[in-house]
């Protein structure tokens, strides 16, 4: 059963650098520019991480270009929280920082605790695996949540 997209959806955790990105281009990958889709870190202390670019990349997801940013810097470049129907928390601190921001708004942030691939795994071909991990219950999260793909991966 397909469910109705949000119209817009920020997903978030730590450092902008591996989960939220990588659920950010998956979710316009699988379900197209419908929905207006971006991401954020508590902080922004980090540049986009290679392996998730890499994996992303078996799926035809560029990550590449993308710029790491934090929830401070988001605000200051005119992107209001309060204008996004659903925040999606992938790490406990991006929960409880996305909870205190969005006290006043009438807005859901809902919790998927994804694996952190970061640390995980000593040779490159371990670390594929950790991050391709995280990469798939992002997907499959995001399919038990939205529904099947309007797109194809």
């Amino acid at each position: 059963m397909d469910r109705e997209l949000p119209q817009s959806v920020l997903f978030c955790c730590d450092h902008n650098a591996v989960r939220s990105p990588m659920a950010e281009g998956i979710m316009k990958k699988l379900y197209g520019t419908g929905t207006y889709v971006q991401s954020a870190g508590v902080s922004n202390d980090m540049e986009i991480d290679g392996f998730s670019i890499a994996v992303c990349q078996e799926l035809d997801v560029e990550l590449a270009r993308h710029r790491s940013r934090s929830f401070d810097e988001m605000e200051n470049w005119g992107d209001d929280l309060g204008s996004f129907d659903l925040v999606i928390a992938l790490s406990p601190a991006s929960q409880r920082r996305a909870l205190d921001l969005t006290r006043f708004y009438h807005l859901d942030v809902e919790y998927w605790p994804i694996l952190d691939p970061t640390g995980l795994g000593e040779t490159r071909e371990a670390k594929l695996v950790s991050y391709r991990q995280a990469r798939d219950q992002i997907m499959e999260r995001l399919i038990a949540r939205f529904g099947q793909p309007t797109e194809r991966v």
